[in-house]
């Protein structure tokens, strides 16, 4: 079981009896206003001797990287593992914990069954999007693919939420992270996989969101990056029972293709996909069925703050207008489409409540780039 922990205070008796920890941290490290009480309680552990710090990572992990991050953890002697930063810098550290449980002698550890190490993880994010601090997912690239890590042994023992490390977001980082964040506790509400539970953290990431969004974005107020830390905190953990569905499968080539961050592709997919769905309720495979799906749908617009599915999907593209968020414009549109569509992850699919054909996807697809 996770513990969670609030303020960077708590970081000292999270690491507790570890004597050799190994920081993992971006470029960004520099800048964060925690910084200096971080290096402080590493220090301490460390005795006076020089910290080791693990760095030699693309923004995009590659599996090279994270193997020596694994060498220079084993060959320094490490005990425990510190994650600061957004996804790149806890996907490498969770990796380096799933990899150092293996031995080195056996080849690639994508191809092997993967046994993770017992040595204590400790995530301290420093966006509030992903909720990675509290996931079992990673995403590394090998030879130039992306490879989903999947494994319940890479949840970070102890996740420390500190608001303070939003301070100096770029606002147009804070608001595609934001959104990242919102879209996942809307599709892990209408997903195929919901529990109980997983609902719960839906609700509690949507309402909190809707209800902080436009202080954190237009405030400096401390009271506010904690809670939206704890939003995003509760989508990762709604998503981690669920996983995610179709707005974020069609996101990741948009992506690449022009150059959205993640937060930004996810978000103008989303609304053109609900409406989809509203449209095409006979689709539906979530075996509780369509009058369960359809409460559902009502439920989350609840949560936005409108009285029915349509008018949610109209509030969702308003808060986009509102956060000046544009869809991507392409100058080959109907060439895009094409490949667009081919791109899709049908596993990513298999989650979502309604089917979706080629033909859907690519009548989604001209929403998205405004085609008619």
């Amino acid at each position: 079981m996770q513990e969670i922990l609030f303020g960077i205070d708590a970081l000292p008796s999270a690491i507790g009896q570890c004597r050799r920890p190994m920081l993992v941290c971006d470029g960004s490290y520099r800048f964060l206003g925690t910084r200096d009480k971080i290096d402080s309680a590493l220090g301490e552990k460390a005795g006076g001797s020089p910290l080791v710090v693990f760095s030699s990572f693309a923004s995009n992990p590659l599996y090279e990287d994270v193997c020596k991050g694994v060498d220079l953890f084993r060959r320094e002697g490490c005990d425990c593992i510190l994650a600061v930063g957004g996804g790149s810098s806890l996907d490498t550290a969770k990796c380096i914990k799933l990899f150092g449980g293996m031995d080195p002698r056996g080849g690639n550890y994508l191809t092997r069954e993967w046994t993770p190490s017992d040595v204590k993880l400790i995530a301290i994010p420093t966006t509030a999007g992903t909720g990675s601090e509290s996931t079992r997912y990673a995403v590394i690239y090998f030879e130039g693919k992306k490879q989903s890590i999947t494994h319940e042994g890479i949840i970070p023992n102890i996740a420390i939420l500190d608001g303070e490390a939003l301070r100096t977001l770029p606002p147009y980082q804070r608001k595609c992270t934001l959104l990242d964040a919102l879209c996942q506790g809307i599709e892990s509400w209408w997903s195929v996989n919901s529990t109980p539970e997983s609902v719960g953290y839906s609700r509690a990431c949507v309402e909190g969101i809707m209800r902080d969004w436009r202080g954190y974005i237009n405030d400096d107020n401390g009271a506010l990056y904690d809670r939206m830390m704890l939003h995003a905190n509760y989508g990762g953990r709604a998503i981690c029972v669920t996983q995610t569905t179709a707005p974020h499968a069609f996101s990741y080539k948009l992506t690449s293709t022009y150059g959205l961050p993640h937060g930004h592709a996810v978000a103008v997919c989303l609304p053109e996909i609900w409406a989809f769905m509203i449209g095409n309720m006979q689709g539906c495979v979530d075996p509780r069925g369509q009058q369960y799906l359809w409460g559902v749908f009502c439920d989350i617009a609840s949560a936005l703050g409108a009285g029915s599915p349509s008018e949610g999907v109209d509030l969702f593209r308003s808060l986009l207008g509102d956060l000046h968020i544009e869809n991507p414009v392409s100058p080959s549109p109907r060439e895009d489409i094409e490949m667009l569509s081919g791109s899709v992850n049908p596993l990513r699919l298999s989650n979502n409540p309604v089917r979706l054909t080629s033909g859907d996807m690519a009548a989604i697809y001209s929403k998205v780039l405004g085609v008619s």
